[in-house]
């Protein structure tokens, strides 16, 4: 898998923006992905020393809209720990979207 293929897209939240101040970033990333490609793909894309990465699969919730019922998709986030001194700079400028 190519690192574009592996990061879909950075995760923006309010915890996820907590995190950030201890060097953590937190993506959406594919299903089938592993821990070891993860880091890699953060590293080639981004340029930075990842440390560690956690993942955890985000589960379906149910959802209603009138008298159709249906769920959302499930996802996997990774939360990665960049090496001392690193950052992303491409998270710094956002803004949080309510």
């Amino acid at each position: 898998m190519d690192a574009t293929q592996i990061i879909i897209r950075p995760v923006v939240s309010e915890k996820s923006y907590a995190l950030m101040a201890a060097g953590k970033y937190t993506f959406r990333v594919n299903d089938r992905a592993h821990k070891h490609q993860i880091a890699d793909a953060v590293e080639d894309l981004f340029d930075v020393k990842v440390d560690a990465v956690r993942t955890s699969k985000v589960r379906a919730k149910p959802k209603r809209r009138g008298l159709h019922y249906g769920r959302s998709r499930s996802w996997k986030k990774a939360i990665v720990q960049l090496a001392p001194g690193e950052r992303i700079e491409f998270f710094e400028g956002a803004a949080v979207e309510g």
